[in-house]
């Protein structure tokens, strides 16, 4: 069964931190995180930051240096380390995963997502 699970949101003040992870597993489809959405409440959801197979990462406009992607090559485990939060970051953010054994071009997402993981900023 295919299962993306994030973790390590929560609320944070304005000019704090923090750092999600994401897990992928897929049973008899091997899959791993390859990178994070997120969605407002009224907005569509935005790309913040992903990798492909080539190790090309690309962020959202909006990120500015703040935040950094990166992988556990032992695990697989994918983080998202946020700094400098604004309230505007405010959304749930969702894990999205891709095939191992396909490349992933990072042009469109993959076919599994996560639950999410609540992230709010208080001013």
């Amino acid at each position: 069964q295919v299962q993306v699970v994030e973790s390590g949101g929560g609320l944070v003040q304005a000019g704090g931190s923090l750092r999600l992870s994401c897990d992928a597993s897929g049973g008899d489809v091997r899959i791993k995180p390859v990178g994070w959405y997120r969605q407002a409440p009224g907005k569509q959801r935005e790309l913040v930051a992903l990798i492909n197979t080539s190790g090309n990462i690309k962020y959202g406009d909006f990120v500015k240096s703040r935040f950094t992607l990166f992988r556990d090559r032992v695990k697989e485990t994918l983080y998202l380390q946020m700094n400098n939060l604004n309230p505007e970051d405010t959304a749930v953010y969702h894990c999205n995963a891709f095939y191992v054994r396909s490349y992933y071009d990072g042009s469109a997402p993959g076919p599994y997502w996560g639950q999410g993981t609540q992230v709010t900023v208080s001013s």
